[in-house]
């Protein structure tokens, strides 16, 4: 189960309404259904909506290392951006590409991304 706080961490006193939806609705109960969806799979798609949309910062840097813990591996994550820049993009494929490198070159986990 994910527990996040981010949101109330960071926007909590700014946006509080805000940073609820993230924690509790987004995170607390979106991404914990997974008799749903596998995190896996949700990794996948957020992966790729981000790379999409040209969201390469550091949420995306987030999703990719949640990707990597969640079980999409190294040949995996190549094949995933490969497909996806026939959709999104070439160019938000190369800076996908560039930030997916360095997490599976780099022996990183989630905990060091909060």
């Amino acid at each position: 189960m994910i527990k996040q706080t981010a949101g109330r961490d960071q926007l909590g006193a700014f946006a509080p309404k805000f940073a609820q939806l993230n924690d509790d609705v987004l995170f607390g109960e979106v991404w914990n259904r997974e008799d749903q969806l596998s995190l896996r799979d949700r990794s996948l798609v957020t992966v790729v909506s981000l790379m999409a949309q040209g969201l390469v910062d550091s949420s995306f840097r987030f999703h990719l290392i949640s990707a990597k813990n969640n079980g999409i591996t190294k040949e995996e994550i190549g094949e995933i951006l490969t497909h996806a820049a026939f959709y999104a993009g070439w160019p938000k494929a190369w800076a996908a590409f560039r930030m997916a490198k360095e997490v599976w070159t780099d022996d990183v986990s989630e905990d060091s991304a909060t």
